[in-house]
This record gives structure tokens, C-alpha cells and sequence, in this order.
């Protein structure tokens, strides 16, 4: 039995694992969902969130020997946690997700990327301060294979997304390096397009990357696939 951590990504939250969490538990497996910051059930005001208290709420979520899996944005509070606390994690797992870079944002990182699918989902609030998103493309963006009504379910949570945690550039220590890594690729990704996210770990060992023909949401369109993947890895 693994003690694993799921990190949701942008506007997202503990709920989007509603489907994953079951299957790992078939499985043996111990599983924790969390909340960051101003998300599901965190009521820390907007215009309080940080990539600093983004990346504590990873640490305190942390057990003894957890196995992170972190999604999209989550790969950045998730990488900076294991500098803070790399002897609490046995493996940290990115699933179609930011490996963050010294010196870059979450948005510098994206735009480095070759193609921007997801812009066209952002609904910029006029405060500056934070982004939702377009309902109108949300299937398209994230949930493009996923069963009849996820959508909807997600519209139903989708939470407001803080920006200064994600134009917070980022300061690596070297706590992450001690810490084995697996990343999960999504082939059919319409938010962080596959070709980047395979520039990204590009120069990993072959035997840590995976793939999956998903969209940019596998715990909702094969969460069973997914935890199989999930638990192969742990296994190896």
C-alpha cells in the first residue's frame, strides 16, 4: 500500500479526483485528496494566495513516504514542496504538468510552448488578479474525451484562479533533485500541447515517461487506465 496525494491544477480542486480516487483505493491503495489555496473548500481570500502558500499547502498535506501526483499547474507548489520536504516523498508523479524551471513562471512556461490552446478557455478577470474559465470551451480544453456530463459537473466546481502564484517566478533548491520522478503524457492534450510536455523531459531517462492518448483530463476520461498506470509505476 502507497500513501499517495493527489494536486489538482488551475480553477480545479479535490473534487476533480472523484472518479481516480476509488480506483486506486481497489487497489490497495491509501489516497488523499487536497484543496490549494482559494479552491474547493479553502476560503483563503484571492488576493492572499501565493506560490509560497500554494507550495506549504503541498508540504502540509505530506505523510512520512507520499507519493505525490501532481497535475498541470499543481507540478510547480508540488516541485517546490520536495525541495522543502524531500524526505517525505517516495516518488513525485506529474501528470500532464509543469516541471517548473529556475527563473520561470508558470506563464513563462507556457509560453514557451509551440502552440496555446488553452487561451482561448481563459476568461481573464478585469481585476487582473485572477482568471476563470469560458464555459463555452471547456470541453474542448480539458475535458474533450471525458464521459457525457463531466462537463457539466466540473462547471459546477470550477473555482476562480488566482494569478500571482502563477506569474511568481520560480526559486529551485536542490531538495527536488533527491526525489524520484514519473511523468505521464497526455497525446491528445489541449491545454499544455504533448509536444511540450515531451520538450519538458526531454533529456529524462526513457523508463520515467509515460503516455496516455487522453485529453488534458485522464482522471475523468480513463481513470481506470490511469490508476493501473499509477500503481505499475509504484510497482517497478
Amino acid at each position: 500500500m502507497s500513501d499517495i496525494l493527489l494536486v489538482h491544477g488551475s480553477c480545479h480542486g479535490a473534487w476533480c479526483w472523484r472518479d481516480l480516487t476509488p480506483v486506486l483505493g481497489a487497489l490497495g491503495h491509501d489516497v488523499r485528496v487536497m484543496d490549494m489555496p482559494s479552491h474547493g473548500s479553502d476560503d483563503t481570500p484571492l488576493d492572499q494566495v501565493t506560490l509560497e502558500s500554494c507550495t506549504q499547502a503541498v508540504v502540509d498535506a505530506l505523510g512520512t513516504d507520499t507519493v505525490v501526483v501532481a497535475h498541470s499547474w499543481g507540478g510547480f507548489p508540488a516541485t517546490l514542496a520536495a525541495d522543502i520536504a524531500p524526505e517525505r516523498f517516495r516518488r513525485l508523479i506529474y501528470l500532464c504538468a509543469y516541471i517548473p524551471r529556475e527563473g520561470l513562471s508558470l506563464v513563462d512556461m507556457r509560453k514557451l510552448a509551440p502552440r496555446q490552446p488553452i487561451l482561448k478557455a481563459v476568461d481573464r478577470g478585469e481585476d487582473g488578479l485572477s482568471y476563470g474559465v469560458y464555459p463555452e470551451h471547456a470541453q474542448e480544453v480539458f475535458y474533450a474525451d471525458c464521459p457525457a456530463g463531466t462537463t457539466e459537473f466540473a462547471l459546477e466546481h470550477l473555482s476562480i484562479q488566482a494569478t500571482l502564484p502563477q506569474t511568481t517566478p520560480a526559486r529551485l533548491g536542490t531538495g527536488h533533485l533527491e526525489v524520484a520522478k514519473s511523468y505521464i503524457r497526455t497525446l491528445y492534450d489541449n491545454a499544455i500541447p504533448t509536444e511540450f510536455q515531451a520538450e519538458m523531459v526531454a533529456d529524462w531517462p526513457a523508463e520515467d515517461v509515460y503516455e496516455m492518448a487522453t485529453s488534458h483530463s485522464p482522471f475523468f476520461a480513463d481513470p481506470k487506465g490511469l490508476a493501473a498506470m499509477i500503481d505499475g509505476i509504484l510497482k517497478e
